[in-house]
């Protein structure tokens, strides 16, 4: 990489996610041009080239290492100092020292207290570490944080102010910190952007707004959170200094802000400063506020059940109680478990145990360690109320389904749900309105569901007379493929037409979204609590009331619904939003480790009980408590260090993105598929069409991230493998068998690769260099293959590149599962379908061929009696009591799959019998009028 400036690379719309690798990249430079010269070079001409390269380095670090505690910036002006000495063995010295410590992370352990207490007056003065220093820092446990003072210091109050904060720290800290200073506005929002180990932040007295360079990397985050730079900084110092709060909570809300002030501490306490943690008058005393800083990080560092879990671990128990392995009873004497014993250690075994007592809690009814951890979960993640679920999310799902709905009330879902949803519709005994999702037809998958597809049908329902019926909309947020709705813009919307729906956000891919700040805009629970004081405002108010004199004026309202966006009379919309994560699947957590996060304004009142028995009925009475300890434990990681994981892991993948588009081998069979084909033109228009592309280098999320209906998450990168010849099942058995690389979705000519935040920069090179491998095996082969050989890959290619079935549609529930047929809305009961699919003698099979698709084309009714989900693309084509088409037909023909779900190749698609439809039918038929009454 080149080592143009911070301000030089905004300009050209250089993401901030990738400033980190550009620090680091720089910092190499600097180290690889200094050993250069250190060694020396013969021609005085290449020594001048090699000195301004090595200026340039520092120059294009210089903006940066102000807002990083290390190595400092009095350490980097020794650094400069060394340049313009031409000091080249100093500085290639002393640079290859702090790079290792930068790259390392080892900064974090050395602590600058203690050197200083050994006499080092600053960190170059240490030309050889000794043997005590190196033994301190395998020592050095605790961990690292920064404090962020924004004050218009100059440069010797500034080193007045750090060394009042180190005087008042002990080596008995639980954490050690250290502290930077910005000068101004700017400058503080770019500081807890570039810096993740920023935890704290002290706003003091008045400071400048603006610094030119700043200013242009972060003015784009002013606008995606809807802050007005300009009135922001015509703004009075003290009320700069409030609305700087307001921003660093919107960009990073796990911050502790506190604020120090020269105006009277009752003029700004209270709701002004509600961002704050606590407000400081003037130059309180200094050991105030180190305690104040290190109480705030010890609060999101607690673990109330790991820790409980722990400590129980060690106590001699006597168990009389279920679970003989409880502290690893039942194999410590066994001679025939000893493998299993040293393969998991004895502190697993000693954890385990049922016990809920001696400072333990129970899942279903906590009171204790338990209930404080699902407090601070919900404080991490922006939740009124977080429950935690050992069995995964499909149970999460299910919970908060039976909780919301009862039989006969309609649901609103995508089609290509995954398979919880309609189970948990089935246990409700609910009536599902299957939604159309967009389909990417040439890639084997379905996007996302658009916003006019869900106003059509709650359209339809109103004009059927069952809008009241309709309780809940469904949504996957994100898609596995990474395709993002905008949450707030759906449930304004929909709200719009049904003010009391309901809506649960299935983001079991998503948990991080919370922790990067331009994902965190489309998450379930920011976008509920942002709705929720939009629509408290007077300036919505006011502007709701405009609109809707002009909606009134439409000739024909459904038509206008339809066309424009509409906006939610504050009045009447109640905010009610639950969320359902994974977090075992894109956080720490072990296997099955879920969470269901809540807001919703009528929870207490109305859902409570309903919710408390659902839980019940879906818990196990015997939780895994490594489980949820490990949720526990994930929480705090998040809350103290997720913004830095999430944005690392989007930058490895902006950079296997880099990789593959602008590598002509990689690029000739493989294609990263960006925005520009998953999501069409008309749901996108900022017009992104990639994050990459070799033309126009790297291109800003948030633009995108701000006016999209549909986004693409950064961190799922698709790859259209279709020129290599191989589909993508056999792609991913390639990936696994031959080079032990794991994936999990792929499509008929697409593979998915996750960068979640497990993922390392060794991990994307050795997935480049796999990918580099086979591409050079295909061009190997296609070079010595036959004419014969080259034609039969030819026609592989077409039929996986050119000749791609069709996705269907969902059809139509029979009218034998449809309570009123005449109504023309197209709700159906899947749970009687599910049921009477029980009864052998109303089903038989009819084999999946040709014949069966030409007979249906003739019009033959043909009705699926279960569900068929074919693996890819890993969704139910077809649910019980649905109408097989010829579409659907032609569609799992054109498959060539191994895996289909509720598919016996031996017999064939399982369906109702001609009879057991008409006996249905009749049934329902003589029920109508009952069931009318009763709804």
């Amino acid at each position: 990489m080149g080592v143009a400036s911070l301000a030089d690379r905004a300009a050209h719309d250089e993401p901030l996610y990738n400033v980190w690798q550009t620090r680091n990249d720089n910092w190499n430079r600097l180290r690889d041009i200094a050993r250069r010269l250190q060694r020396g070079v013969e021609s005085p001409a290449e020594a001048t080239r090699l000195a301004a390269q090595c200026g340039e380095a520092l120059d294009a670090l210089a903006p940066l290492e102000k807002y990083f505690a290390f190595p400092g910036w009095r350490a980097f002006e020794r650094l400069k100092a060394f340049h313009e000495e031409q000091n080249w063995a100093v500085l290639a010295r002393q640079t290859i020292r702090l790079i290792r410590f930068i790259t390392t992370g080892g900064f974090r352990r050395l602590d600058l207290l203690d050197l200083k207490l050994r006499g080092y007056a600053d960190l170059l003065d240490l030309d050889e570490f000794s043997e005590a220093v190196y033994r301190k820092l395998g020592e050095e446990k605790r961990p690292y944080f920064v404090t962020l003072v924004v004050d218009d210091l100059n440069t010797a109050q500034e080193v007045e102010l750090q060394g009042q904060f180190r005087r008042h720290r002990r080596m008995d800290d639980e954490f050690i910190y250290e502290t930077i200073v910005v000068r101004s506005f700017d400058e503080a929002v770019m500081a807890v952007l570039v810096n993740p180990a920023i935890q704290t932040v002290m706003a003091r007295y008045s400071f400048p707004f603006a610094d030119a360079s700043a200013a242009r990397a972060v003015s784009g985050l002013y606008t995606l959170f809807g802050f007005d730079r300009e009135v922001l900084a015509a703004m009075m110092p003290g009320d700069r200094t409030l609305a700087l709060g307001r921003v660093l909570r919107a960009l990073r809300p796990e911050l502790d802000l506190f604020m120090i002030s020269d105006a009277p501490v009752e003029d700004v306490a209270g709701a002004k400063s509600r961002q704050f943690r606590r407000v400081f008058y003037h130059a309180e005393d200094y050991q105030d506020l180190h305690l104040s800083i290190l109480k705030g990080v010890h609060e999101r560092h607690e673990t109330p059940f790991f820790s409980a879990l722990r400590k129980y671990s060690l106590k001699p128990t006597g168990v009389f109680h279920a679970l003989p392995i409880s502290r690893g009873k039942s194999i410590a004497r066994s001679v025939w478990m000893r493998d299993f014993a040293d393969f998991y250690g004895p502190r697993v075994l000693q954890a385990e145990t049922s016990a809920t007592t001696g400072g333990l809690d129970s899942l279903l009814a906590p009171v204790g360690p338990i209930k404080q951890a699902q407090t601070a979960a919900a404080r991490a993640f922006g939740a009124r109320r977080t429950y935690f679920v050992t069995n995964g999310t499909s149970t999460a799902n299910k919970i908060v389904m039976q909780a919301l709905m009862q039989p006969g009330d309609i649901i609103l879902l995508s089609h290509d749900c995954h398979k919880s949803h309609p189970y948990a519709v089935i246990l409700a005994g609910a009536l599902p309105v299957y939604l159309g999702a967009y389909p990417l037809s040439q890639y084997s998958m379905y996007g996302a569901v658009p916003i006019r597809e869900i106003k059509r049908q709650l359209l339809g329902l109103k004009a059927a007379g069952k809008l009241h019926r309709v309780k809940l909309l469904l949504l996957t947020n994100i898609t596995f493929d990474g395709l993002t709705y905008d949450p707030m813009r759906v449930m304004e919307e929909v709200l719009a037409i049904k003010p009391d729906m309901v809506f649960l956000w299935d983001e079991a891919w998503f948990a991080y979204g919370r922790f990067a700040p331009a994902l965190r805009l489309r998450t379930a629970m920011d976008s509920a609590r942002r709705l929720q004081q939009r629509l408290a405002s007077p300036e919505y108010r006011a502007e709701y009331e405009a609109w809707r004199k002009g909606f009134d004026e439409a000739e024909d309202a459904d038509a206008a619904a339809l066309e424009q966006r509409l906006m939610p009379d504050p009045e009447a919309a109640r905010v009610r939003v639950y969320a359902t994560q994974s977090t075992h699947k894109t956080l720490t957590s072990l296997r099955q480790g879920s969470m269901i996060h809540i807001a919703d304004q009528e929870f207490e009142h109305k859902v409570r009980t309903a919710f408390d028995e659902a839980y019940l009925t879906h818990t196990s009475t015997s939780p895994n408590y490594q489980i949820l300890a490990s949720l526990d434990a994930g929480r705090r990681q998040v809350e103290l260090e997720g913004y830095e994981m999430v944005r690392r892991s989007i930058q490895l993948a902006m950079t296997l993105r880099e990789r593959i588009r602008s590598d002509a081998s990689l690029s000739r069979y493989f294609r990263v598929l960006g925005p520009g084909e998953m999501v069409p033109k008309e749901f996108r228009p900022s017009g992104l069409e990639a994050y990459y592309d070799a033309e126009r280098g790297w291109r800003s999320l948030e633009p995108a991230w701000g006016q999209d209906e549909v986004v693409l998450d950064p961190t799922r990168v698709t790859l259209d493998v279709g020129r290599t010849g191989l589909d993508g099942d056999q792609f991913k058995q390639l990936l696994m068998n031959s080079y032990d690389i794991q994936i999990n979705k792929t499509s008929r000519n697409t593979v998915l690769f996750m960068l979640h935040i497990g993922m390392s920069r060794g991990a994307v090179a050795q997935l480049v260099m796999v990918l580099t491998k086979i591409a050079e095996r295909i061009d190997d082969r296609l070079n010595h293959a036959s004419s014969a050989e080259l034609q039969l890959h030819e026609a592989r290619v077409r039929a996986l590149v050119e000749e791609l079935p069709p996705l269907p549609d969902f059809s139509r529930f029979h009218d034998a599962f449809v309570e009123d047929p005449e109504s023309g809305t197209p709700e159906g009961d899947m749970r009687a379908a599910f049921y009477l699919a029980y009864d052998d003698d109303a089903c038989g099979f009819v084999p999946l061929d040709q014949n069966l698709s030409d007979a249906v084309a003739q019009g033959q009714v043909v009705v699926s009696a279960r569900f068929v989900t074919p693996y890819p693309p890993g969704f139910p084509v077809l649910v019980p009591g649905q109408v097989v088409t010829a579409e659907i037909l032609d569609y799992l023909l054109a498959l060539d799959v191994k895996e289909i779900h509720g598919y016996e190749p031996d017999y064939g698609l399982r369906i109702f019998t001609d009879a057991a439809l008409e006996a249905q039918l009749a049934a329902r038929q003589a029920g109508a009028a009952t069931l009318k009454d009763k709804h």
